[in-house]
């Protein structure tokens, strides 16, 4: 008889059928009416594994620094499991002696196991905290310029903010109109990073239109809201959505629509702010034809919309995607300066919301009580901090200053990079800059279950399993789940927990990483920790037998009802803002005092360094639209089904216009060349009419696989994408401002050979 076990991932819950060390089924869970198909790369048992400790040729050979500009070129060498660790170690204990521990880099990013146990950053980041520490990361490239703004002007930290957010249930009984800006796409909301429980967002936004609720899209893409939903398309420029706010906003002040007893009430900063948009600060008022030019949008449509918000019980949406753009934090505070010119701050189904549509659990009304993690001590308070996205300029700047959120620093020299968990390889922008910083540091390691893009580049590299191979404890929006071991990690492979644990024993640390547990005794304590602040919640085998719990606080469709700054509104003297005047701050002196000449000290326009209708749109016509898949998480398990299924001629899909395709000779499925000024890649043509006609569309995750021109075969669009920080603010990533041209790929399409496994050979 088959095994039927239980597993929570980033992107739902599943039930793993098994026999012996076979995956012969993955299920949807018997709760989730809409599993997301991305679990059925399950399935698929992959070439790819890393079977067995290995490691580069040339750097076991010679030693730390040895021709680094081989990694990912020359063979590996399998050792047994003892030597690669004490490799590893000896080289973590070099580097802290010599160099400091600055001089190691375990920022490890990425979205790696959705289990509170086996998350491997986690458990690396608590292993190098005890031994003294490590340049460290903040933010994430997901949402670093909605991180850095949103204290400043709402009080409170942006995760926080999206936990406050109004939910669906009460959005599906009081919104008339939902405005979203960058997308409401469905299959970002089958994902949500520490784990999915049920999937509903659909069933909430058909219950709303069924009551009325009328949803506008405006972004270059049409069917970034499903069409079934009958919602309208603006069209817009990509990278252009703060004129469009801004004009909003002068249109309400010019026709005197906007709430003046909201904004004497609630919001700081008012009358500075509106003197810029009515152009008294700068001489440029910010009016509906002022931002026709550089929208595309004609100017009446924008005065009507602006009328419209203010007639309606309107809520503005901001997705994550308009603010991985150059000046990307202005995204989210002029959104949230419309929506204190409309007044409905506060109130049911009006307001400000962020970031629907980019992940799952948006609008779940979250009373989800978390379980505790493997506890991570604090950062030492020397421990050197750069914000996420800086990683290739860390690598290649050593010594030079940099500026970020206020604060000033100079980037260390990096000799080692220790990797668990992540793929940089596909989220890092012009990968063609990252492949040369890579060859600074002298030693990488590498934790990975599979050969990817960065394992393949690696000095060290270290089997781990996957959440199919271990037991763990996970939450969701509306679930806790008991993740079972459906079958053994297959040759060598270990779970991460015992991976550091080997690490930690010549660190003489591992009584204190460890505390004298197993990673099967942890997963216990943490339920039992969980339990003890949940009286509803059974014993520890009840819930292992069962495979998941439900908070029994969500309605039937996972949620409970709440508005965002309800409380606020309601006394904003009892329920004051974290924000140094208590209220919405549209003027931050706080950031005045940065004097930022790239992040002012109020939400504004500021020319990108690349747009359409901009300098550079006449060598490079083409916006690149460098979306999330649809068919896989972002790179994960890109080499199986379902990701293998949806390439076109081998490679990752682009969306192109019928009218660019016809001037360039394109047809559906031949492969093209998508370029600009910083790189190259392959792609697989989709004719489509759902885009703007200057807009291409292309999503991440693709497994970066360079020619020897560095011209990526498998279509990865961070090969195009330059890596330029948003702001000193956030210094986040600029992903998608980035113009390219299109063209058909003449001859014989040269081979992916990124899913091939690597060489190997004997140590000589």
């Amino acid at each position: 008889m088959n095994k039927l076990t239980t597993l929570g991932t980033h992107f739902g819950s599943y039930r793993i059928e098994s026999d012996g060390d076979e995956i012969v089924a993955v299920h949807g869970h018997e709760l989730d009416p809409h599993p997301s198909d991305i679990g059925q790369a399950y399935l698929h048992r992959s070439e790819l594994r890393v079977l067995r400790p290995a490691v580069r040729q040339s750097w076991l050979k010679d030693g730390p620094g040895a021709h680094p500009e081989q990694r990912g070129k020359e063979p590996f060498v399998e050792v047994e499991w003892d030597r690669a660790i004490d490799l590893a170690s000896d080289e973590l204990k070099r580097i802290r002696s010599r160099h400091g521990p600055e001089a190691l880099f375990a920022g490890s990013y990425g979205w790696g196991s959705s289990g509170r146990v086996h998350a491997p950053s986690a458990l690396l980041f608590r292993l190098l905290r005890l031994y003294g520490g490590y340049t460290d990361v903040w933010g994430t490239y997901s949402s670093s310029a909605a991180e850095a703004i949103v204290p400043y002007f709402l009080g409170m930290r942006y995760h926080a903010a999206i936990g406050r957010g109004t939910s669906w249930s009460v959005i599906s009984q009081h919104t008339d109109l939902f405005v979203t800006f960058g997308g409401l796409r469905r299959s970002n909301t089958e994902v949500t990073y520490g784990g999915q429980g049920t999937h509903h967002t659909q069933d909430w936004m058909q219950k709303a239109r069924k009551n009325g609720t009328e949803f506008l899209n405006i972004g270059p893409i049409r069917d970034d809201i499903d069409l079934q939903m009958n919602s309208r398309w603006q069209p817009i420029r990509p990278g252009t959505d703060v004129a469009l706010m801004l004009a909003c906003i002068h249109t309400l002040l010019v026709e005197d629509r906007v709430d003046n007893e909201f904004i004497n009430r609630y919001v700081h900063g008012w009358n500075r702010f509106s003197a810029y948009v009515m152009g008294d600060s700068d001489g440029q008022p910010k009016s509906a034809t002022w931002a026709s030019t550089i929208t595309g949008i004609d100017a009446k449509t924008i005065e009507h919309l602006a009328e419209e918000m203010s007639t309606r019980r309107t809520l503005i949406n901001v997705g994550l995607s308009i603010q991985r753009a150059d000046h990307g934090e202005q995204s989210y505070w002029a959104a949230t300066a419309l929506a204190c010119a409309l007044g409905q701050i506060g109130l049911p189904g009006g307001g400000i919301a962020f970031p629907f549509g980019a992940q799952g659990n948006v609008g779940a009304g979250q009373v989800r009580k978390r379980v505790p993690g493997i506890p991570i001590p604090p950062r030492p308070d020397t421990q050197p901090v750069i914000s996420v996205s800086r990683f290739r300029e860390l690598l290649d700047h050593p010594g030079q200053p940099y500026d970020f959120n206020g604060r000033s620093g100079t980037y260390p020299d990096i000799k080692m990079v220790w990797w668990a968990g992540g793929n940089p390889f596909h989220h890092h922008q012009n990968l063609n800059e990252l492949v040369a910083a890579w060859e600074r540091p002298e030693t990488i390691v590498v934790q990975e279950p599979f050969w990817t893009p960065t394992a393949r580049r690696a000095d060290i590299v270290l089997p781990s399993s996957t959440p199919l191979e271990r037991n763990d404890i996970g939450g969701a929006e509306n679930m806790l789940i008991s993740h079972g071991r459906a079958v053994d990690p297959p040759g060598d492979a270990r779970d991460d927990y015992q991976i550091l644990e080997m690490v930690a024993e010549r660190l003489d640390l591992q009584e204190r990483f460890t505390e004298g547990r197993t990673a099967d005794e942890w997963v216990e304590l943490l339920y039992e920790l969980f339990r003890a602040e949940n009286d509803w919640a059974p014993d520890y085998e009840e819930f292992r037998d069962a495979g998941y719990l439900r908070h029994p606080e969500m309605n039937e469709m996972g949620e409970n009802e709440q508005v965002f700054l309800s409380e606020f509104r309601s006394d904003p003297a009892a329920h004051p803002l974290g924000t140094p005047s208590g209220r919405i701050e549209l003027w931050s002196e706080t950031i005045a005092v940065f004097e930022y000449e790239d992040c002012p000290p109020h939400p504004a326009w500021m020319e990108p360094y690349e747009r359409l209708g901009g300098p550079e749109s006449d060598r490079f016509p083409l916006h690149l639209v460098s979306n999330q898949p649809a068919v896989r998480l972002h790179s994960q398990y890109d080499h199986t089904e379902p990701s293998q299924g949806s390439k076109v001629a081998g490679r990752e899909p682009i969306r192109i216009h019928p009218e660019v395709a016809k001037e360039r000779d394109i047809s559906e499925g031949e492969v093209v060349r998508v370029f600009n000024d910083r790189g190259s890649c392959l792609a697989g043509a989709i004719i489509d009419d759902s885009l703007m006609p200057e807009v291409v569309q292309l999503s991440t995750g693709a497994w970066y696989d360079p020619d020897s021109t560095g011209m990526c075969r498998a279509g990865n669009p961070n090969v195009l994408t330059r890596d330029k920080g948003t702001s000193k603010l956030a210094q986040g990533p600029s992903a998608h401002t980035c113009l390219v041209d299109i063209e058909r790929f003449p001859g014989p399409a040269p081979r992916v050979e990124s899913y091939d496994p690597p060489q190997f050979t004997n140590e000589t």
